[in-house]
């Protein structure tokens, strides 16, 4: 924390006024990179999918499902045009699913441990693979791939997949590995729980049971559907259940990755010298990192990456950075504790900001009892340092829609929840298909009940977004002009965000530490910061209410003049967002403020 200190006059009038604007200013200490990337997350099934039936629990014939070639010139440009500079592509590694592939040679997967009927893209059932579901022709499945991949970087954008390095399906088996590569858990000794060496943990001696109350596909009829799974000894599950009785709420269709950790003595003994022979699942997973990294790929969105040990990361990054020093690593966690460790140490590029920035967003877009903007000084404030490392969003796979009745009801806070997101670090953002179109991901579809959620595991139209699909032109001509103007915004959000060096690369002034006593700012529901760098200014002001405001920003002289401005000026601005012009009054900013209408569930990016 940078501390700059103002003072008022010693006029005894003013004494008043002096102790209310001495303030510590709040800036950011560390060093502004540019990190300022936008990636579209698609769940690649459902992104090119037209079919609307959307039939409960319907089969892949039934309901339909995107491929690999749907995703073509026009998407891609269309994708580009939003603002996105990174595609990452979920659910591409081969996984389980409830489709029989068998006369490609590809084995059937047992009913009792798949969820849903496209089956959970997180339980990879191949890793050099790709899923059989998103081909025209499965036997060109990679080709088909590497294709997308190719076409993807001629249309300027980079690819990003997942990695799940913490579990894997329960019925593992790679029938593309390459030459010399040896399966996970081929050589295990299953005759322990634990062994450093053991891609698995088992339960030796008992074998697996199913569930208790799952019900595959709804109660529909499949050849492997019938209560019983072929597995002993059973073996851990993904989410560490040591039990070879897991229940529907473990995460039973997988089984967890042994990094040589062991999670069966209770201690979590880390039984690997990082410096020496490392265990087996390190050097496994890294050639499987490295296949993917000489297809073209641009970086990996590592699944659950605390539940693995950092020293892995710090030992595994670096040496796929030494084929592609560009490529970039995402990593999914949760533990504000473990932020400094997985970036500093493991070598992460970006991290998920789900506890901190998303958490005190949401809780303000929904109107939740008890929440404030005022909160999110001090959420930034506790990741300085690695700001410009967290990874901000409003929407993934595993979030609720902001226009779900469970979240916002209607996507429009969604617009300021946005713009702050973008230009509150020098970090990257992202925004997941369909969300630029207010889809609600509503209706229940399967495994997947009406939860707010757009469904992982089932075959499944996205009906907001086939609007803009419009049978692959991606022009979005059945959108409603709501829905235009909608997409429109986030458009102009994160082109402004990426085009102006301020948020870019600039420093941070919170300006709510100022305006928490104004009677004419309600800090619950507004928002307002500056970036700057050299003498390129942006005032950032969110307005988070169902109303337009004007509201006065106090912006102290002390401010004014770390920015680098005279003071006692009247600028003539402009919003980066909307292109609207704006004058911003310094005459009285110091006190009273400078005054500023918003409409609506809106924000502006004020250059000055």
């Amino acid at each position: 924390m940078g501390s700059l200190f103002v003072n008022c006059s010693s006029n005894q009038q003013q004494e008043e006024q002096k102790l209310k604007h001495t303030f510590e200013i709040s800036t950011s200490t560390e060093d502004i990179q540019d990190h300022k990337i936008i990636i579209y997350q698609m769940m690649t099934r459902l992104f090119g999918n037209t079919n609307s039936t959307n039939k409960l629990w319907g089969t892949l014939k039934d309901n339909g499902v995107g491929k690999f070639d749907d995703i073509n010139d026009d998407a891609l440009q269309g994708i580009k045009d939003l603002g996105a500079t990174h595609v990452w592509y979920t659910g591409v590694i081969e996984h389980a699913v409830i489709t029989d592939y068998r006369k490609y040679g590809i084995h059937i997967d047992d009913a009792d441990v798949v969820k849903g009927r496209a089956g959970s893209p997180y339980a990879i059932k191949d890793y050099y693979d790709v899923n059989p579901d998103l081909s025209n022709k499965v036997n060109n499945r990679l080709e088909e791939f590497e294709s997308l991949i190719e076409r993807t970087h001629k249309n300027g954008l980079k690819v990003i997949i997942d990695f799940v390095p913490n579990h894997v399906a329960r019925k593992y088996h790679s029938d593309k590995k390459p030459k010399g590569v040896v399966d996970l858990g081929a050589d295990d000794n299953t005759k322990v729980g634990f062994e450093a060496n053991n891609n698995f943990y088992y339960i030796p001696g008992k074998p697996f049971v199913v569930p208790s109350g799952y019900v595959p596909l709804g109660g529909d009829k499949f050849p492997t559907a019938d209560g019983k799974f072929n597995e002993n000894p059973a073996k851990v599950s993904g989410n560490g259940a040591v039990t070879n009785t897991p229940s529907v709420n473990d995460w039973f269709e997988t089984v967890r990755l042994n990094y040589g950790v062991n999670h069966l003595s209770g201690n979590g003994e880390k039984v690997f010298d990082i410096n020496g022979d490392v265990p087996s699942t390190w050097k496994k997973t890294l050639a499987i990192l490295k296949y993917w990294t000489e297809k073209g790929v641009d970086g990996f969105r590592c699944d659950m990456a605390e539940m693995v040990p950092v020293e892995y990361w710090a030992w595994m990054i670096p040496q796929i950075k030494a084929i592609n020093p560009n490529i970039r690593f995402i990593a999914e966690v949760y533990n504000p504790k473990e932020y400094r460790n997985y970036i500093f140490t493991g070598k992460f590029d970006y991290l998920y900001d789900k506890v901190g920035v998303y958490d005190t967003l949401r809780a303000v877009m929904e109107d939740r009892p008890g929440s404030s903007l005022a909160h999110l000084t001090k959420v930034w404030k506790d990741m300085d340092g690695f700001n410009n490392h967290m990874l901000r969003f409003l929407e993934n796979h595993d979030e609720q829609r902001i226009a779900s009745k469970e979240f916002s009801k209607n996507p429009y806070p969604g617009i300021p929840g946005m713009a702050v997101s973008a230009a509150l670090g020098s970090g990257p953002v992202m925004v997941y298909f369909g969300q630029e179109v207010g889809e609600p991901g509503a209706g229940e579809s399967g495994f997947s009940g009406d939860d707010g959620r757009t469904t992982i595991f089932d075959y499944w139209g996205v009906p907001e977004h086939q609007k803009w699909v419009n049978d692959h032109k991606y022009d979005g001509g059945k959108l409603s002009d709501a829905q235009k103007a909608l997409r429109n915004k986030y458009k102009q959000i994160l082109h402004a965000s990426t085009n102006d060096a301020a948020i870019r690369k600039g420093q941070l002034i919170d300006l709510q530490q100022f305006n928490n006593t104004n009677s004419s700012y309600n800090s619950e529901k507004t928002y307002s910061f500056i970036r700057y760098v050299g003498n390129q200014r942006v005032l950032v002001v969110a307005n988070f209410e169902n109303q337009a405001i004007t509201t006065e920003v106090i912006i102290p002289t002390i401010v004014q003049e770390a920015i680098g401005l005279k003071g006692n000026e009247v600028i003539d601005a402009k919003d980066l967002i909307s292109g609207k012009n704006i004058k911003l009054d310094f005459n009285s900013a110091d006190e009273s403020g400078t005054s500023i209408s918003i409409p609506a569930n809106d924000a502006y990016y004020i250059e000055f």
